[in-house]
């Protein structure tokens, strides 16, 4: 590969990796092994040849049993002198982490060949066949290894295999974690070159976007998913039972400490607000308030009690920085972030602490977790960034007890109950609505209930705030004669915390338990919080990123294997004629620019719906197609055309429909490369197909969610459409997203031609509904353009028949010739704009990424059990 891949990929000024070097060995060839604790912890395994270090990433490092295979990729060649090199690569640079050379030595074929030179000239001829057989001399790995290129991981992917031979053994050789060099472990080497971590902060503070303190943002929000699992891409934190707080210092002194829902923290938890007051620092950090039992343990209801210092150690872990010395870190990743944190947080008081981050394995964290008492972990993705007021999926939290945040609605009281109350009335809001889940009768002190009436009696009302009036009285099998007790209704504005055994069929918490008051969170903002399964969000048998890209695309369309397909027409000749599918087609005008600020003419769109042909076609298949014209170009006069009866070629299939008034037209269908090109012809710009097919018109392949902003920016589209896929997420419903090359995100929901437009549409209503009550600020359902206000179209209606949108892969008649393009869900986060995607570009990403947006002609889901979900996750509202 030679040296030209490494030294493109790196900035020497901010890296202190070797450039060069020669081997001064001219009797054997060398080779090291070095253990590198990146986005992900891997070995790096390289053998000198060639004058340089062929290398190969190793994800889960050598072993010396012959049984296992251990996966390789190969990545560029690195310089001789690297054999040697320990230390850090900067943050943000990269391979950016830590290095240490956990083997080194010499090796040679297994062959007996004499001479350096001679051994090198055979190793490169295996190379070259895809089988290299070594023996190694190392200070760990000895005798007999092969690198053996292995089909179904892309070209790059080898297996590494122990031989059979005297120094096979079964021990996990990677155990022995030291340096060969300096005797260091991973973590020894990050505390001592801890300076190297900062050299490049300067740079990326430098490239983020200048903003004024975020005063009045919302945290970044974690998904709740129901088991534990292990990735090298992610990094996982204690999940804090306490308070979540955004801090926003000045270097004047002026300190705001604001709760999640903006309410103010800075006289309740004063010393944590005057130590901020000390710091000297323009920042915005993202953490947890609690207070610390003498066991290093959150305790929630004594921070719910917490009245001064005498009620036990106040601590304020911040775990993130959002915006630092008048810049917007949102932006970069959250590995970024928290390298840039360390080295500026003030840490010259102990009640504010920088959160631990664990590079462990997850499964591992979350039993010590378990084993401590606390209440759950985080796993949170390397990669991802910082998205304000957003519930991702790049955060997830995995509890260990079972808890809920609930409203309270009422009280009741036994007769001749001497305490304050004898339980409060819980619910919880589904659609807008409020849902009764039960009653809690534990988990109180005298004080604390005398305390929670002073609470309770402004709010006092005389109708319950329920839509159905539940039976506080009704026994149960667990309580078949429970004690009569009259209700007294309150005002939804109260939240607290319960933790639970489980859910019954009719969704009340069974054994409820009290575990304080939740003043940072907004009764409006409480529902019912339902596990997403894991393996739906993060793809747990990867072994590397080159390997997770070789299976999530298993089912895409192969990128082509040249540059990209040939264009259809010369850049010169101004007519010409060309056979499609047979048959003849004539282009004309081929020089008229079709989007004057950009210079794309004609030509270009015809060469361009030539080129993507295979990925579109799909989508356009046995479809009635509505043709949008623009023979002008994008700024000259368009109309819509659906009838082509005896406007179309002879060859041409076309589906027959009936006007109101009894007139028989035709619809084209999209049918093949010749059909797509005469359309062009016509000066379609994009194209418009059906949602069903021919064969099944009644039936759509495909229920679509339509985000159409007003006054809204591209981030808050972008924030919708998680709200999208985190209510399917929640029915277990796959979704698929793209740009709708405009100013919207189309979200599309596989049916597979089994249900009705009407049955469509009702699911899409659905979906919508819930993402409206989520995200109501600025989401609308209105149809009526002025109804709406202003606030974003979550339209469901397009799912009717003849209703039709941009398909994917379509050009668009905007500024930049944009397409609509399908993403990938990691994709869609702030920062994401239209123009990402263009005419010039999409062939490009069409190469490299194939067709990941086929699983919307899949398998279709199963309505009824997911509207059956849906009422489990969501109630019956």
């Amino acid at each position: 590969m030679g040296l030209d891949k490494y030294n493109h990929k790196r900035d020497f000024n901010k890296t202190a990796e070797p450039k060069a070097g020669k081997s001064k060995d001219a009797d054997q060839l060398h080779f090291v092994i070095q253990k590198h604790d990146a986005s992900h912890l891997h070995y790096d395994f390289r053998l000198e040849m060639e004058g340089v270090l062929k290398s190969w990433a190793v994800p889960k490092g050598p072993s010396t049993d012959p049984k296992v295979k251990r996966l390789a990729m190969m990545v560029e060649d690195h310089p001789y002198d690297y054999k040697d090199f320990e230390g850090i690569i900067p943050k943000g640079e990269y391979g950016g982490g830590t290095v240490i050379v956990w083997d080194e030595g010499t090796y040679e074929p297994i062959e007996e060949i004499k001479g350096k030179k001679a051994q090198d000239k055979y190793l490169r001829k295996q190379l070259k066949e895809g089988s290299l057989k070594i023996k190694l001399q190392g200070k760990k790995l000895k005798g007999e290894f092969a690198l053996v290129k292995t089909r179904g991981m892309g070209e790059n992917g080898w297996l590494l295999i122990k031989h059979k031979d005297d120094y096979a053994a079964t021990a996990d050789i990677t155990k022995q974690d030291k340096s060969v060099l300096s005797g260091k472990t991973i973590a020894a080497m990050e505390q001592t070159s801890d300076k190297v971590w900062q050299h490049g902060h300067e740079e990326k503070l430098e490239k983020a976007p200048k903003k004024k303190i975020p005063i009045g943002m919302k945290p970044m929000l974690a998904t709740l998913v129901d088991e534990p699992f292990d990735d090298p891409d992610w990094v996982y934190e204690v999940k804090w039972d306490g308070y979540r707080a955004l801090g926003f210092s000045r270097k004047n002194g002026d300190v705001q400490l604001l709760s999640r829902n903006n309410k103010p923290f800075n006289e309740k938890f004063y010393p944590i607000y005057e130590v901020m007051q000390n710091w000297k620092i323009d920042a915005v950090v993202d953490g947890e308030i609690l207070v610390l039992n003498d066991k290093g343990v959150s305790n929630f209801a004594e921070l719910q009690n917490w009245r001064s210092e005498a009620d036990g150690e106040l601590v304020y872990y911040v775990f993130d920085l959002i915006w630092y010395d008048g810049k917007d870190l949102t932006g970069l990743s959250l590995l970024q972030r928290q390298a840039i944190l360390k080295s500026i947080l003030p840490q010259d008081d102990d009640r504010i602490r920088l959160s631990k981050v664990f590079t462990a394995e997850g499964t591992e964290f979350f039993e010590a977790a378990k084993k401590m008492g606390l209440e759950g972990i985080i796993a949170k993705k390397g990669s991802s960034t910082y998205t304000p007021g957003n519930r991702s999926t790049d955060w997830l939290k995995i509890k260990i007890n079972k808890r809920q945040e609930v409203v309270i609605a009422g009280f009741t009281k036994n007769k001749d109950s001497s305490k304050q109350f004898s339980s409060l009335l819980l619910g919880v809001y589904e659609r807008g609505h409020l849902q009764y889940v039960g009653k809690v009768g534990t988990g109180f002190s005298d004080q604390l209930q005398k305390e929670m009436m002073k609470q309770f009696e402004p709010l006092m009302i005389t109708k319950s705030p329920f839509d159905e009036i539940p039976d506080v009285n009704k026994p149960s099998r667990f309580r078949p004669n429970p004690p009569q007790a009259k209700a007294t209704w309150l005002k939804p504005e109260l939240v607290c915390e319960v933790a639970y055994a489980e859910v019954t069929s009719d969704g009340v918490f069974r054994h409820p338990s009290f575990q304080g008051m939740r003043i940072d969170k907004k009764a409006k903002d409480v529902i019912r919080e339902a596990a997403v399964e894991t393996k739906a969000v993060v793809n747990l048998d990867m072994e590397t990123d080159d390997m997770a890209k070789t299976n999530k695309h298993a089912k895409a369309i192969k990128p082509p294997k040249a540059a990209a397909r040939k264009t259809l027409l010369n850049p010169k000749d101004e007519t010409q004629v060309r056979k499609v599918c047979g048959h003849e087609l004539k282009f004309t005008h081929l020089s008229k620019v079709y989007w004057p600020e950009d210079q794309v003419t004609k030509r270009d769109l015809f060469n361009y719906y030539y080129q993507v042909a295979e990925y579109i076609l799909p989508y356009l298949k046995d479809r009635p197609m509505s043709l949008n014209r623009f023979p002008g170009g994008i700024n000259g006069q368009s109309f819509y055309q659906k009838d082509v009866k005896g406007k179309a070629p002879d060859w041409a299939r076309t589906f027959p429909y009936t006007t109101g008034e009894g007139e028989a037209k035709e619809y084209l269908v999209g049918d093949d490369e010749a059909t797509l090109l005469w359309m062009v012809s016509l000066g379609c710009i994009e194209m418009n197909p059906w949602f069903s097919r021919v064969k099944s018109p009644d039936n759509p392949d495909y229920c679509v969610i339509d985000l159409d902003p007003d006054k809204q920016n591209f981030d808050q589209v972008v924030e919708a459409a998680l709200t999208v896929k985190e209510v399917c997420d929640q029915m277990d419903v796959p979704s698929f997203c793209k740009t709708s090359g405009s100013t919207g995100i189309h979200i599309y929901i596989p049916l597979a031609a089994k249900y009705s437009y009407d049955q469509s549409q009702m699911f899409a209503r659905i979906i919508v509904s819930l993402v409206h009550q989520r995200i109501p600020e600025y989401t609308s359902l209105e149809r009526m353009i002025p109804a709406r206000k202003g606030k974003m179209y979550l339209d469901f209606l397009q799912n009717r028949p003849g209703a039709t949108i941009a398909g994917p892969y379509s050009l668009r008649p905007k500024p930049g010739a944009t397409v609509s393009m399908p993403l990938h869900w990691e994709e869609v986060k702030p920062g994401l704009k239209m123009t990402d995607f263009t005419i010039f570009n999409a062939l490009e990403r069409l190469k490299s990424e194939g067709d990941f947006f086929r699983g919307v002609l899949g398998k279709g889901i199963d309505l009824e059990k997911t509207i059956h979900k849906a009422k489990g996750v969501f109630g019956n509202s």
